[in-house]
């Protein structure tokens, strides 16, 4: 209850901040801040939504392909997984299979009842579909890191910005002080009350972009050593499927 009753005159108090607050050092800047805010509260939201679809629907496509007897069984049937990466590289590895054999109506006649005369594989075409999965690794990194390094800027850039506001409107405060020829703390205190509003609303666009900031990273961080344990067993399952003895 204690919070709660506190909550009106902080709004009150930091309303009235900025209210007293200089155009460009305390207005402006606060403004941005806000801006800067809300952008990093949609990339946060979206970008969670974005990670928990991608895992979930790795972990589905993940325990499909290890049911399956035949590495390209997924991909014979045309099953699709779009929202997991595991999948977008076992995709590019299945075209760059068919490209190897002849075109992907090769791929697809791979599956005709074990047939005796099954291509092999030489370790060359293995090489390239090696290097394929992994550039593939690496270009789905890069799209699950996009715009987190708005996120890295709001984290470091917030309090400077703050500070900056905050510096500046100390100045202006003293310097219309010593215009006045007044040192009643009751002529600056105003000024300094909107100077110091910049570091406050840096800081809370600074600190929530930072944890989001964190946990995105972790959870970045683990899909991406997902997809590369899946493109080293993925490439393992087609040596042992289709290199020559």
């Amino acid at each position: 209850m204690t919070e709660l009753l506190l909550i009106p005159p902080l709004a009150a108090d930091l309303t009235t901040a900025f209210r007293t607050s200089n155009l460009l050092s305390g207005k402006l800047i606060v403004l941005v801040l806000l801006v800067a805010s809300v952008i990093a509260w949609g990339v946060m939201v979206s970008k969670f939504s974005e990670l928990l679809l991608a895992r979930a629907s790795s972990r589905r496509f993940q325990a499909a392909f290890r049911r399956e007897g035949d590495p390209l069984g997924l991909f014979l049937r045309g099953q699709e997984y779009p929202s997991s990466p595991l999948y977008q590289v076992y995709a590019a590895g299945c075209r760059a299979l068919g490209a190897e054999l002849g075109g992907e109506s090769g791929a697809r006649d791979l599956l005709a009842a074990n047939r005796p005369d099954r291509p092999r594989l030489s370790v060359v075409q293995l090489e390239v579909l090696r290097r394929v999965t992994e550039r593939t690794v690496a270009d789905q990194a890069l799209l699950l890191e996009n715009r987190m390094g708005f996120l890295m800027t709001a984290v470091s850039a917030s309090p400077l910005l703050g500070l900056l506001g905050t510096v500046w409107g100390v100045l202006d405060a003293f310097g219309a002080m010593a215009e006045q020829g007044s040192a009643h703390l009751s002529a600056v205190a105003p000024g300094i009350s909107g100077a110091l509003l910049t570091t406050v609303v840096g800081l809370l666009v600074a600190i929530p972009s930072a944890i989001g900031y964190n946990l995105l990273a972790g959870r970045i961080r683990e899909i991406a050593v997902q997809m590369d344990n899946f493109s080293q067993e993925f490439v393992a399952e087609l040596q042992r499927t289709f290199t020559q003895d």
